[in-house]
């Protein structure tokens, strides 16, 4: 069932999210508990080869762009971070944060990003955030290159989760990838949030991938009592900030 795809730069392994309102961009019938293991699988087995398919050879020039984005979110406090993946984001985190609690569904992209931060601050759990009950709140959640790994069955759920997990005029902040980029998916026939990817070793898996249209995403979430603003801070990259309305 598995049939040649394409590597994209994107992100980690949590179970997925993008938005409804981007109904060009969501598959009408319902995404399958079978596409989701796959897309975890995927990442577990792409751990190895993350960084270097995701930010290319100069992961050094990633990882200084990702301190001056993250420098510009100011997380300060208890920050929760969703699919942390190998902890590029999770380091740049860590130096403003009062405490990081980071989250992946994968173990092995969990080891990288355990050897990689050792910051006194940081705790990492190998968790579905779906299932998962961290026993407290947090003032800012963060994610990267996740949300558009939702699919749009799971996206209100998704959000309402969120609710559950943040303090009191807490933020939720988000880095994904701008719909401008979609053309580089391989998309399955007859799908529109279904890709095909295909492993160093020629392995091949089926990943949810809803890019972010950021006014319509922006739409939805005002919808669902969130105020949210969106911006792009690279060719590739929008960055989000939302917070519960009051």
């Amino acid at each position: 069932m598995r049939t040649p795809a394409r590597h994209d730069p994107g992100r980690s392994s949590c179970v997925p999210v993008t938005p409804q309102a981007a109904a060009p961009l969501c598959d009408d019938v319902r995404v399958t508990d079978e596409v989701l293991a796959d897309q975890v699988d995927y990442y577990r087995r792409r751990a190895g080869e993350y960084d270097v398919t995701a930010y290319g050879d100069d992961v050094a020039a990633a990882r200084a762009l990702i301190a001056r984005l993250v420098a510009e979110m100011r997380p300060a406090g208890r920050v929760l971070e969703i699919a942390c993946g190998t902890g590029l984001w999770t380091e740049a985190l860590a130096v403003w944060a009062g405490t990081v609690t980071a989250i992946d569904a994968a173990p092995e992209m969990m080891a990288i990003a355990r050897d990689r931060v050792r910051s006194a601050n940081v705790s990492f759990e190998v968790a579905d955030v779906f299932s998962w009950d961290p026993g407290t709140r947090f003032d800012v959640i963060f994610f990267s290159a996740w949300l558009s790994h939702v699919p749009a069955s799971r996206f209100g759920r998704f959000w309402q989760l969120l609710r559950g997990l943040l303090d009191g005029g807490g933020r939720v902040l988000f880095v994904d990838e701008h719909v401008d980029e979609r053309g580089k998916e391989a998309y399955v026939a007859g799908q529109q949030e279904v890709v095909e990817r295909r492993l160093a070793d020629g392995s091949t898996f089926r990943v949810i991938k809803n890019f972010v249209e950021p006014e319509e995403l922006e739409l939805r979430l005002r919808q669902m009592g969130w105020d949210c603003v969106i911006r792009r801070v690279s060719s590739r990259w929008v960055y989000g900030e939302a917070r519960l309305e009051r």
